[in-house]
């Protein structure tokens, strides 16, 4: 909601077709020097053909913001909720590769 007493507030919209949200189970992030780009991947076991669900384009600073925030949230997750394990090899073992610097998560 916008503040009258904090004019730096923003009004944020969300819509109900947003608001469902998007199953994503891959996150194929790759950069340049002026932006990074995270693809949101589904991959469904015995499905040999993968989709992107939503790509999402970053400034560098908003990319290292993301990164701070998703390390505060987990930390605030895991003080209630225990160590998130992380299980080696459930993911897909994929050589993905897009011809630039990539990283998966």
């Amino acid at each position: 909601m916008t503040d009258p007493k904090n004019p730096t507030q923003i009004s944020i919209e969300l819509s109900e077709e947003v608001g469902q949200g998007t199953y994503s189970n891959l996150a194929v992030i790759t950069h340049s020097a002026s932006e990074f780009v995270i693809d949101f991947v589904r991959i469904m076991p015995g499905v040999p053909k993968a989709q992107v669900k939503s790509r999402i384009i970053l400034t560098p600073e908003h990319a290292k913001r993301l990164v701070a925030a998703l390390q505060d949230n987990i930390a605030k997750y895991e003080s209630v909720h225990g160590t998130i394990k992380e299980v080696k090899g459930s993911g897909p073992a994929l050589p993905l590769n897009f011809g630039g610097p990539t990283a998966q998560a």
